[in-house]
Order: C-alpha cells, then structure tokens, then sequence
C-alpha cells in the first residue's frame, strides 16, 4: 500500500534502492608492461603509471564513468588515508 505522505512523483531519493551501496573504482592511471616485464614483477619493483601525481582521477562504477577528481590526503586522518575532491560530475539522470 502507497505512503499516503509520500507523493507519486516524490524524487528518487524516496526509493528503497538509495540505500543499497555501490562500489566506485577510482583509476589513477594505466601501466602498459610487456609480458617480459610483467613476468619480471617482484616485490619493490616500481611500474610507471601514464599520469602525474596532480592529473585528474576517474571514477567509475562498473565501467561508467561517473566523475573526476583531483586526489588528496584525508585531512585530520592519523593513517594518512587518500580521498577524492570531485571536480567534475557525470549527469547520472539517465540512469549507469
């Protein structure tokens, strides 16, 4: 039975499925090794990413690219753990 309170166009945020999580993939950059040099892998070894550390990240969920973002040092986190600072966000209205 309907919410009486809850009208019928009520924003999607009204759905049960906002609260359902999701997994974003956040991709700092490709490495592109020949099988030679990824058979060479150790521990230690460094692989080159094709980005600097102040190029914008992507994020994803699946393989849909939701935004970008700019990565940071969590402030006040004792672990020095990295978030994202989204510059940039996909228009998500027509669904992932």
């Amino acid at each position: 039975m309907a919410d009486p309170q809850t009208p019928r166009d009520a924003p999607a945020a009204a759905s049960p499925f906002v609260q359902v999580p999701i997994e974003i993939t956040i991709s700092v950059g490709r490495a592109r090794p020949t099988v030679k040099e990824l058979l060479q892998l150790s521990q230690d070894t460094v692989l080159p990413l094709d980005k600097r550390i102040e190029d914008p990240v992507e994020l994803y969920v699946g393989d849909k690219l939701i935004a970008r973002g700019e990565l940071e040092e969590m402030e006040g986190d004792p672990q020095g753990r990295l978030a994202v600072r989204l510059t940039e966000i996909a228009d998500l209205k027509s669904g992932l």
